[in-house]
């Protein structure tokens, strides 16, 4: 019996409900639209009554062409004494003459549009115009003769009525205000039940969001409480169940995660004694490679340089796992950043020319110069190796206003530059550009070291175009750096 009584109020159900209840909001939006058409019935009819009136008026007056001012004043002020619903004044514009039944020959409430709109057509027109915050009625009739042959002409004397509205806004104002009062006690008895169903609907809602935002911050094993068995109910146990399975495939993930980074660190460590071994057999054999014939001095060569990729391969493999498993770590000294450039290009032998330096003195930083060393070979290395000769390395300091200050080195080769598709990925791991393309001499886990170790250091590398051609990586790492949270 419960079962059954909590599923008839389940959301679709007290969503009926609310909607029952906001009805009663109707009551406001009826008002509202009650008053709008008094208020447009109202203006209506003392628009009709008055333009009607003074068309009457107007076509049962003669006025002698061309009208003399003293007797078209008399005709004005008869005419605004019988203006309904209520006394007007008259204006006439004759030539340059100016006449009307007011103290003034002119008035301010008579608009340009509607002065060109009277002399353009024969029916007159009207306008209501608010001035200084009073409304009136603006009415322009032009006077006919009648031709000879039974038509009619404008005899070019113009008669405007201007009637203020006064009544009709103190009339407007009060529906305004019995609007308002009458739907205002509605709109609040209906609101405390609307909020009252409002809030009973939303609270379940509120749980299943904190109990995603959990979830999104690593709290796996967050449930929320499945009362009943109505559809948020229902949408609870989903929830939980979709919880649970995402827990199951994270915790799968993590621990084949750890198997590949254990595996890949177990690989690289076993193969590090025989690959030694290997390289100083092929050292050996490279040396005597001269005294050998051709093709066996061919092939020493060939195991000579697979050997030393090999073994370039299992150290950057081994340097990555220990990123993966957050085993990397930074010793940190005072260090002069200018120097240490110059030294990474001496110990690779990049002083040949083809790579210029612009390294201003003067500049400390506090970093670990073994993973500063490799940034720049990697970053050195792949310029030359995929870009192109002269390479230009540039280093300076700058503070940001968010970070700091910070050391920044710029790489940039003479090559044609990154293609639109490739720098999106230019630091994954094993990216290649052309998956057909030939096995390079280099591991593939360059830039990704270079970029995990600038992480290290609390810093930033990009990779972008030059304006001016050719690839162009940036480096920005504190000046002081600490070992930043991965």
């Amino acid at each position: 019996m419960r079962r059954a009584r909590t599923a008839v109020f389940g959301l679709r159900t007290r969503l009926v409900l609310a909607f029952l209840l906001v009805a009663s909001v109707s009551a406001g939006t009826t008002a509202a639209l009650t008053y709008r058409e008094a208020r447009n019935a109202l203006l209506k009819t003392a628009q009709d009554t008055a333009v009607s009136s003074f068309r009457d008026q107007v076509q049962q007056t003669v006025f002698p062409l061309p009208p003399r001012p003293g007797e078209l004043e008399d005709t004005l002020r008869r005419m605004a004494g019988k203006g309904k619903p209520r006394p007007w004044v008259v204006f006439a514009e004759y030539g340059s003459l100016r006449a009307s039944s007011g103290t003034s020959p002119v008035s301010a409430v008579i608009t340009p549009q509607l002065r060109d709109a009277a002399r353009a057509g024969t029916d007159g027109v009207f306008e209501r115009v608010v001035q200084d915050g009073v409304p009136y009625l603006t009415i322009a009739l032009p006077t006919l003769f009648e031709t000879d042959s039974g038509g009619t002409l404008p005899s070019g004397l113009l008669l405007y009525a201007v009637m203020r509205m006064a009544d009709e806004k103190t009339n407007v104002d009060a529906l305004l205000t019995a609007a308002r009062d009458g739907s205002l006690p509605g709109l609040a008895i209906a609101l405390l039940p609307a909020l009252f169903a409002a809030r009973s609907v939303l609270r379940p809602v509120r749980d299943l969001r904190d109990a995603a935002q959990d979830i999104g911050s690593g709290r796996l094993d967050t449930r929320i409480a499945a009362r009943g068995s109505g559809e948020l109910a229902e949408l609870a146990r989903t929830f939980n169940e979709s919880a649970g399975e995402l827990e199951r495939s994270v915790h799968n993930l993590r621990q084949a995660e750890a198997r590949a980074r254990r595996f890949a660190s177990d690989v690289s460590h076993e193969l590090r004694t025989p690959l030694a071994g290997m390289l100083a057999v092929t050292d050996v054999l490279n040396e005597d490679a001269a005294h050998l014939d051709r093709d066996t001095a061919q092939a020493v060569r060939l195991i000579t340089s697979e050997t030393g990729k090999l073994a370039v391969l299992v150290e950057d493999l081994m340097e990555i796992s220990r990123f993966d498993a957050r085993a990397a770590e930074l010793n940190t000294d005072e260090v002069d950043p200018a120097e240490a450039i110059r030294q990474s290009m001496r110990n690779r032998h990049w002083t040949d020319g083809r790579v210029v330096t612009h390294l201003p003195e003067g500049i400390r930083a506090r970093l670990d110069p073994r993973r500063f060393d490799v940034v720049i070979a990697n970053l050195v290395g792949n310029a030359l190796r995929h870009g192109g000769a002269p390479v230009t390395v540039t280093l300076s300091a700058r503070t940001d206003p968010d970070a700091g200050p910070l050391l920044v080195v710029e790489v940039l080769d003479s090559g044609p530059g990154i293609g639109p598709e490739v720098l999106p990925h230019i630091f994954d791991r094993f990216y290649k550009a052309d998956a057909a393309r030939a096995r390079s001499a280099g591991s593939g886990l360059g830039l990704a070291i270079t970029q995990e170790n600038v992480r290290l250091h609390g810093g930033t590398v990009r990779a972008e175009n030059a304006l001016g051609g050719g690839a162009l990586f940036t480096v920005e790492m504190p000046l002081w750096a600490q070992e930043a949270d991965r």
